[in-house]
């Protein structure tokens, strides 16, 4: 086999696995290889959400931060400041989602991903559903107001969830702020 290939086909078959042809050969890529570099890069944009948490935590606010993502980079990003704004939809989620949109021009982020260090509120994934967010990947889930509480779904239908990354550091973060308010 060749140092290097040319690459001439890329297509999935039926469970999933990367078909590459090259020079005639074929090659099968478990599709386990891309997962864990979407993981990697899960891990790297949740803890730029958990920076925006850290904001909040050290403005008093309930440390919960997000950022959007589009086409690799950061185009939107908030923490919570509710406190600061005296606006109960001062939520991180709704600061990233409008400075997404501003930064894009317009009011969908369907090819964008939002990354937010605890399950969004209905109030929250409401937006999102306006918004028609491409993918939602939260940490720590929030078994007493998460949005996944209500059926049916108050997300838009394509839109995508991943829940649980990094969910322990950024659950623990909102634990803790929470206990030292006790």
């Amino acid at each position: 086999m060749p140092d290097s290939l040319l690459l001439t086909l890329e297509r999935k078959d039926q469970i999933g696995h990367t078909l590459l042809e090259a020079e005639g050969e074929r090659f099968d890529f478990n599709v386990s290889v891309c997962i864990f570099a979407d993981m990697e890069l899960d891990e790297k944009y949740m803890s730029d959400a958990l920076r925006e948490a850290h904001i909040a935590l050290d403005e008093g606010e309930i440390p919960i931060g997000a950022v959007v993502i589009c086409r690799g980079r950061i185009i939107g990003k908030g923490h919570n400041m509710t406190e600061r704004l005296h606006d109960p939809t001062a939520h991180a989620e709704m600061i990233a989602i409008t400075a997404a949109t501003e930064a894009l021009g317009g009011k969908y982020l369907n090819d964008c991903t939002l990354y937010v260090t605890v399950e969004p509120c209905p109030m929250c994934a409401g937006a999102l559903a306006w918004a028609q967010i491409g993918k939602i990947v939260y940490g720590a889930i929030d078994p007493r107001r998460g949005y996944s509480m209500f059926s049916p779904s108050l997300l838009h239908p394509r839109t995508q969830v991943e829940a649980g990354v990094l969910g322990e550091e950024c659950g623990k973060l909102v634990t803790d702020f929470f206990k030292s308010k006790r």
